[in-house]
């Protein structure tokens, strides 16, 4: 998990970070759930989602196969419309191409 993404998750209120650390264990446990971890169309972005008191929060994240399919986390933001916002995807996108420039 990327530091933004951690700084992300440690500045929200204790028992969202729990419940979105809970979510995340989850998936890694191999829950297949689209409500939790879905793919963002047209990408290689995926989403963990969490809601928490009608709010909707996002960590954005992806694969490295070589890696034995480990996940990275990217950035989170809260989200305040139906739509991911493209400026988000993209700086997944941005942060992924640089994760496996740097490889």
């Amino acid at each position: 998990m990327s530091d933004e993404a951690k700084d992300f998750i440690n500045g929200l209120p204790e028992e969202v970070s729990y419940k979105i650390y809970y979510n995340i264990k989850r998936v890694a446990g191999g829950e297949r759930n689209n409500e939790l971890f879905k793919k963002l169309e047209n990408t290689e972005i995926w989403e963990f989602r969490t809601l928490y008191n009608k709010t909707a929060y996002r960590l954005f994240a992806f694969w490295d196969k070589a890696e034995e399919t480990l996940v990275i986390a990217t950035h989170g933001i809260i989200k305040k419309t139906q739509k991911t916002p493209h400026k988000e995807i993209a700086k997944a996108e941005a942060i992924r191409k640089e994760y496996f420039k740097n490889k």
